[in-house]
Protein backbone atom coordinates (compact mmCIF):
# COMPACT_ATOMS: atom_id res chain seq x y z
CA UNK A 1 0.00 0.00 0.00
CA UNK A 2 1.17 3.40 -1.08
CA UNK A 3 0.10 6.50 0.57
CA UNK A 4 0.03 9.32 -2.23
CA UNK A 5 -0.53 13.09 -1.64
CA UNK A 6 -3.32 14.56 -4.45
CA UNK A 7 -2.14 17.07 -6.88
CA UNK A 8 -3.66 18.29 -9.80
CA UNK A 9 -2.88 14.77 -11.75
CA UNK A 10 -5.33 12.95 -10.08
CA UNK A 11 -8.50 11.92 -12.22
CA UNK A 12 -10.89 9.88 -9.40
CA UNK A 13 -12.97 11.95 -7.85
CA UNK A 14 -16.00 10.14 -7.98
CA UNK A 15 -14.09 7.23 -6.61
CA UNK A 16 -12.94 9.34 -3.50
CA UNK A 17 -16.34 10.78 -2.88
CA UNK A 18 -17.45 6.82 -3.11
CA UNK A 19 -14.78 5.55 -0.57
CA UNK A 20 -16.01 8.58 2.14
CA UNK A 21 -19.35 8.38 1.81
CA UNK A 22 -19.94 4.57 2.45
CA UNK A 23 -17.36 4.91 4.96
CA UNK A 24 -19.40 7.82 6.32
CA UNK A 25 -22.34 6.07 5.81
CA UNK A 26 -22.93 4.22 9.12
CA UNK A 27 -23.23 7.60 10.82
CA UNK A 28 -26.45 8.52 8.81
CA UNK A 29 -28.87 6.82 11.41
CA UNK A 30 -26.56 8.09 14.49
CA UNK A 31 -25.98 11.73 14.22
CA UNK A 32 -27.26 14.96 14.12
CA UNK A 33 -27.28 16.90 11.96
CA UNK A 34 -26.41 14.88 9.19
CA UNK A 35 -22.33 15.04 8.08
CA UNK A 36 -21.07 17.17 5.50
CA UNK A 37 -19.83 14.45 3.52
CA UNK A 38 -23.45 14.71 1.80
CA UNK A 39 -22.67 17.99 0.69
CA UNK A 40 -19.41 17.02 -1.13
CA UNK A 41 -19.37 16.66 -4.84
CA UNK A 42 -16.44 14.93 -7.06
CA UNK A 43 -15.64 19.19 -8.03
CA UNK A 44 -15.96 19.95 -4.27
CA UNK A 45 -13.23 17.55 -3.44
CA UNK A 46 -11.28 18.76 -6.25
CA UNK A 47 -11.85 22.23 -4.97
CA UNK A 48 -10.89 20.95 -0.99
CA UNK A 49 -8.07 19.19 -2.50
CA UNK A 50 -6.68 21.91 -4.10
CA UNK A 51 -7.27 24.27 -0.70
CA UNK A 52 -6.07 21.63 1.73
CA UNK A 53 -3.17 19.14 1.68
CA UNK A 54 -5.05 15.89 0.69
CA UNK A 55 -3.31 11.88 0.72
CA UNK A 56 -4.54 8.48 -0.58
CA UNK A 57 -3.93 5.37 0.69
CA UNK A 58 -3.32 3.50 -2.95
CA UNK A 59 -3.44 -0.69 -3.27
CA UNK A 60 -3.01 -1.96 -6.96
CA UNK A 61 -4.72 1.60 -8.69
CA UNK A 62 -7.97 0.97 -5.90
CA UNK A 63 -8.57 3.46 -3.29
CA UNK A 64 -8.34 2.45 0.15
CA UNK A 65 -8.51 5.60 2.59
CA UNK A 66 -7.94 9.29 2.84
CA UNK A 67 -7.54 12.64 4.75
CA UNK A 68 -7.52 16.22 4.33
CA UNK A 69 -5.34 18.55 6.46
CA UNK A 70 -5.81 22.18 6.75
CA UNK A 71 -3.25 23.92 8.58
CA UNK A 72 -4.53 26.32 10.91
CA UNK A 73 -2.29 28.82 13.33
CA UNK A 74 -1.44 26.64 16.26
CA UNK A 75 -2.18 23.15 14.21
CA UNK A 76 -3.08 21.32 11.85
CA UNK A 77 -6.66 20.16 11.44
CA UNK A 78 -7.02 16.41 10.25
CA UNK A 79 -10.75 16.16 8.11
CA UNK A 80 -12.60 13.04 6.33
CA UNK A 81 -10.07 10.86 7.30
CA UNK A 82 -11.84 8.18 5.57
CA UNK A 83 -10.97 4.21 5.04
CA UNK A 84 -13.11 1.54 3.20
CA UNK A 85 -15.53 -0.22 4.96
CA UNK A 86 -14.22 -3.68 5.56
CA UNK A 87 -10.66 -2.89 5.20
CA UNK A 88 -11.07 -0.95 8.24
CA UNK A 89 -9.14 -1.69 11.62
CA UNK A 90 -6.00 -3.15 9.71
CA UNK A 91 -3.86 -0.07 9.89
CA UNK A 92 -4.93 1.94 6.91
CA UNK A 93 -5.91 4.79 9.04
CA UNK A 94 -2.79 4.76 11.31
CA UNK A 95 -0.54 5.11 8.09
CA UNK A 96 -2.81 7.92 7.06
CA UNK A 97 -2.27 9.76 10.30
CA UNK A 98 1.30 8.65 10.42
CA UNK A 99 1.75 11.10 7.14
CA UNK A 100 -0.57 13.28 9.00
CA UNK A 101 2.20 13.43 11.91
CA UNK A 102 4.77 13.87 9.12
CA UNK A 103 3.50 16.61 7.36
CA UNK A 104 2.66 19.03 10.65
CA UNK A 105 5.88 18.61 11.56
CA UNK A 106 6.95 19.64 7.92
CA UNK A 107 4.80 22.25 8.60
CA UNK A 108 6.60 23.40 12.03
CA UNK A 109 2.99 22.51 13.98
CA UNK A 110 3.12 20.49 17.28
CA UNK A 111 -0.43 19.76 17.32
CA UNK A 112 -2.75 17.89 14.99
CA UNK A 113 -6.80 18.79 15.84
CA UNK A 114 -9.80 16.77 14.70
CA UNK A 115 -13.56 16.80 15.37
CA UNK A 116 -15.75 13.94 15.93
CA UNK A 117 -19.40 13.29 16.57
CA UNK A 118 -20.25 13.30 20.27
CA UNK A 119 -22.31 9.99 19.64
CA UNK A 120 -19.44 8.03 17.91
CA UNK A 121 -17.96 6.68 20.73
CA UNK A 122 -16.08 4.27 18.62
CA UNK A 123 -14.23 7.26 16.65
CA UNK A 124 -13.01 8.25 20.61
CA UNK A 125 -11.83 5.69 21.97
CA UNK A 126 -9.30 4.84 18.28
CA UNK A 127 -8.62 8.37 18.31
CA UNK A 128 -7.55 8.28 22.31
CA UNK A 129 -5.65 5.18 21.04
CA UNK A 130 -3.68 7.26 18.69
CA UNK A 131 -2.48 9.75 21.39
CA UNK A 132 -5.78 12.24 20.90
CA UNK A 133 -7.41 13.76 24.33
CA UNK A 134 -10.26 15.25 24.09
CA UNK A 135 -10.23 19.25 24.48
CA UNK A 136 -13.55 20.67 23.90
CA UNK A 137 -17.11 20.08 23.51
CA UNK A 138 -19.37 22.34 21.28
CA UNK A 139 -22.40 22.61 18.79
CA UNK A 140 -23.33 22.72 15.61
CA UNK A 141 -25.14 26.61 14.73
CA UNK A 142 -28.50 25.69 15.80
CA UNK A 143 -28.39 23.10 18.18
CA UNK A 144 -28.37 24.02 22.05
CA UNK A 145 -27.12 20.27 22.70
CA UNK A 146 -23.18 19.41 22.89
CA UNK A 147 -23.40 17.77 19.14
CA UNK A 148 -19.44 16.91 18.33
CA UNK A 149 -16.15 17.03 20.69
CA UNK A 150 -12.45 18.31 19.39
CA UNK A 151 -9.32 16.57 19.90
CA UNK A 152 -6.00 17.36 19.94
CA UNK A 153 -3.06 15.39 19.42
CA UNK A 154 0.10 16.72 20.69
CA UNK A 155 3.31 15.74 18.56
CA UNK A 156 7.01 15.67 19.42
CA UNK A 157 8.83 18.44 18.78
CA UNK A 158 11.78 17.29 16.57
CA UNK A 159 15.17 19.05 16.75
CA UNK A 160 15.98 21.74 14.22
Amino acid sequence: MDIVRINGGFGSWDELLALILSSFSYMDDLIDPPSSAHRLTPASLAQKASDEIAFVAVEDGRLLGCVFLRPEAECLYVGKLAVAPGLQGKGIGRRLLDVTEKTAQDLGLSTLRLETRIELVGNHTTFGRWGFRKTAEKSHPGFERITYIEMCKELERIPA
